[in-house]
């Protein structure tokens, strides 16, 4: 008989909802990651967009052994410290006036629907708790955040969908006018980049529409910035390419931990008044170890120096790209996405492709409308650009689409 029948599954008491290649990362250093054999690979991923500063940035590792020595733990029932710093660093630096901090994206996100329906009740209009999204989003895993984003493929098998979802083809602007002056109606909610949906940039002046939008009819206008911001498109905030367009609400998380787990949840005044106590709350949320790392991270990316030169790089990479595309026309359609959050367009399924790269030492994801997506770390120099787009280009010529 065979010894394989008598190997146990390494993985066979994890719930099986992932289906990871078999490299085992035990290091990383910058933007690199070492498999237990001593293997190199080259890290355009980043966690999903997750490690911003790379893989143990000196920075973010001495603010995190500092506070382990200390404290972890008292819950909100406490002052945290660090939750009061990091909230004005990121309210003098923001459009923000409050912060709920959280320990997920999808926190975030369940605070900001929470907040946008509690804000119109107050006013006296309890009736308008619809929240109009679009096709392609991706909001999260918990039950609301599914119903928010409306992939079917996501819902599937977990009852019936929730109400108070409006779920709009991306580009409709008529179906969108006429939603927005449903008097249910109560935000406007999109990722300012779409990361999930195909790594999917929404142009500059319909940011703007939306925010118009809103104000004609007194919606909020929600960013869903978990993935495309803390500097990943070269300014703080990927909302921040259109000129004069601030949100009502704002969701944070990945990158603004570099690594460590935690969200936020940036609002205005106005939309904060009506969460009282009592009206949300967290048990780990801004806990004092996440605050310690997340105030070096705030630190190092708000800087218009770093951001600058984020911007420097993702323009040699999307140089790299168009090259790649321009060589490789039968298999590429295009580049798409923003700064430092981008892909290729692929005329087939890119999973096959993702495994020769990744085989050839280079870490990438995949996202809807069959695209290769990139998330590098913020601090990728041109070297790591050339050795990426070298190994891509070497994949490419092998990978024969299905």
């Amino acid at each position: 008989m065979s010894d394989d029948l008598h190997t146990p599954d390494p993985r066979q008491h994890i719930l099986p909802v992932y289906r990871p290649p078999e490299e085992v990362f035990v290091e990383g250093q910058g933007v690199y990651l070492y498999t237990d054999d001593g293997r190199r690979y080259l890290d355009f991923i980043a966690g999903i967009a997750v490690t911003a500063l790379g893989h143990a940035h000196p920075a973010l590792v001495d603010a995190l052994r500092d506070q382990a020595g200390k404290l972890w733990h008292t819950s909100n029932m406490f002052r945290v410290e660090g939750q009061e710093q990091l909230a004005d660093k990121i309210c003098r630096d923001t459009f923000a006036d409050r912060v709920f901090f959280t320990n997920s994206g999808t926190e975030a996100v369940e605070c900001a629907i929470k907040t946008a329906r509690k804000y119109h009740w107050a006013k006296g209009n309890p009736e308008r708790t619809g929240i109009i999204t679009f096709t392609g989003a991706f909001h999260g895993r918990s039950m609301a955040a599914i119903n928010a984003g409306g992939n079917p493929k996501y819902l599937e098998g977990f009852g019936p969908p929730l109400p108070g979802f409006v779920h709009l083809e991306w580009g409709d602007h008529d179906a969108l006018k006429a939603a927005a002056a449903d008097p249910t109606a109560a935000a406007i909610f999109v990722e300012p980049v779409q990361g999930e949906g195909g790594v999917r940039a929404m142009p500059e002046h319909c940011l703007k529409g939306l925010r118009e939008l809103c104000d004609a009819h007194g919606l909020l206008l929600i960013f869903d910035e978990v993935q495309c911001g803390i500097g990943r498109t070269g300014k703080l905030w990927a909302y921040q390419w259109a000129d004069g367009v601030e949100p009502d609400i704002l969701c944070a998380a990945k990158g603004i931990g570099g690594g460590f787990p935690f969200g936020a949840c940036l609002m205005t005044e106005a939309c904060a008044g009506p969460m009282q106590p009592g009206s949300h709350g967290s048990t780990y949320g801004g806990n004092p170890l996440a605050m310690a790392v997340g105030n070096a991270v705030w630190d190092i990316i708000s800087d218009e120096a770093f951001l600058a030169e984020v911007r420097r790089v993702a323009g040699t990479l999307a140089q790299g790209l168009k090259s790649l595309a321009d060589t490789h026309s039968d298999k590429v359609e295009g580049v798409t996405g923003k700064g430092l959050l981008t892909g290729l367009k692929l005329k087939a399924d890119p999973k096959n492709l993702q495994g020769l790269c990744r085989e050839e030492g280079l870490l990438t994801g995949v996202a809807g409308n069959n695209v290769l997506r990139l998330a590098p770390p913020l601090i990728i120099t041109e070297a790591d650009v050339r050795e990426a787009v070298g190994t891509l280009d070497n994949a490419l010529a092998m990978w024969q689409p299905g």
